[in-house]
């Protein structure tokens, strides 16, 4: 594939997904100066000074709490788009742009439309840099990013995008190898997609958190 039809490609499956929910919307080229370099998630002040802010704003008391809830609006961000457009958008920290506003949160873009490796990959570096400045388990990171994905495949059956059979399979595909193999499983429900997460994403322990739908805490 040349450049020119990559980058095509990319632009028509992020407009075909952008209006299931601002979720999806995934915004393309550089921003002005107040957007930071994917890279600065890898290296410098910036991602221990967002944790803690996150840790601030929801007045969770252990680091790993904010740790996880940054991973899962990162991964929120762009595994929506990714999945609903079923094609392996550059999400490698070295083409996204992000910045953290204290009330409106994580914002995330992409610098170049083209392709890239799976998600798993280009996650995995962040992964790596969150667990060097906070003590939090990958495996419930990677719960993390699996629960965005099947909150997203959700979402396409209700867009009616795919059936809840054909969202299942793509889903149960995912965990069919590392690191997703152990993030949860697919329940049957006839119609709808519905997921249990293996691990907790701990929102339950900020202030005036909750249990997820997925939570396995919930009874």
């Amino acid at each position: 594939m040349n450049f020119v039809s990559e980058f095509a490609e990319v632009l028509e499956a992020l407009r075909r997904v952008r209006g299931i929910n601002p979720f999806f919307a995934l915004d393309v080229g550089r921003p002005d100066d107040s957007w930071l370099p994917g890279t600065a998630l890898l290296e410098g002040p910036a991602l221990k000074a967002t944790i803690d802010a996150i840790a601030n704003r929801y007045k969770a008391d252990e680091p790993r709490v904010a740790a996880s809830l940054f991973f899962l609006s990162y991964t929120a961000r762009l595994l929506s788009p990714l999945t609903a457009a079923n094609i392996p958008i550059d999400i490698r920290p070295e083409n996204l742009w992000w910045q953290h506003h204290p009330a409106n949160g994580l914002s995330v873009r992409i610098d170049q439309p083209r392709l890239g490796p799976e998600a798993a990959e280009a996650l995995e570096p962040v992964v790596e840099a969150i667990q060097q400045v906070t003590p939090v388990a990958r495996g419930l990171l990677w719960g993390n990013a699996m629960s965005n994905i099947a909150g997203a495949l959700k979402m396409v059956v209700r867009a009616r995008m795919l059936t809840a059979e054909e969202a299942e399979e793509r889903g149960e595909q995912l965990m069919s190898a590392p690191p997703f193999e152990q993030a949860g499983e697919f329940l049957t429900f006839p119609g709808e997609v519905t997921f249990l997460r293996r691990s907790c994403c701990l929102y339950y322990r900020v202030a005036a958190g909750g249990k997820c739908g997925d939570c396995p805490l919930v009874k």
